[in-house]
């Protein structure tokens, strides 16, 4: 299940949801696992990556903030990769960026266009992953 997909002109970017697992540690934790997918012309790659509820609900935010206009950064201050997004209303494209200062200490940025229905359908998906996916106590 994707819960970030954007495409067009021959290039995407999508964050795909691929299952959950029980982090042990200090306290145990489900998590969902995910890995992120670009693919352009030019470079095409994956990144594997995992999140917490709270990353769902800071997706939320920044869906709204996006809607409303503004570029993002999520994940920003966390593990694993940081995703941007920069909006350019004039050239209806946005430029996405997928940050992994961890493992691979790699940058890759690429440019999509931004389609009317693209929020209504991000806003979807996002609730397809909290029904599907949310921890077992949320259910």
């Amino acid at each position: 299940m994707d819960l970030i997909h954007l495409t067009g002109e021959g290039s995407s970017v999508v964050l795909r949801i691929t299952g959950r697992e029980i982090r042990r540690g200090a306290r145990t934790t489900e998590v969902l696992t995910g890995k992120f997918v670009v693919d352009t012309p030019f470079v095409s790659g994956t990144l594997n990556t995992w999140l917490f509820p709270a990353d769902l609900t800071e997706w939320r935010e920044c869906l709204d903030a996006l809607d409303a206009g503004q570029g993002i950064t999520w994940r920003d201050a966390t593990r694993g990769p940081a995703f941007s997004i920069e909006r350019d209303d004039a050239d209806e494209r946005l430029r996405v960026t997928i940050r992994d200062s961890m493992t691979t200490l790699t940058t890759v940025t690429v440019t999509v266009p931004l389609f009317d229905a693209w929020f209504d359908d991000a806003y979807d998906r996002l609730n397809e992953v909290w029904k599907t996916w949310s921890p077992t106590e949320d259910k």
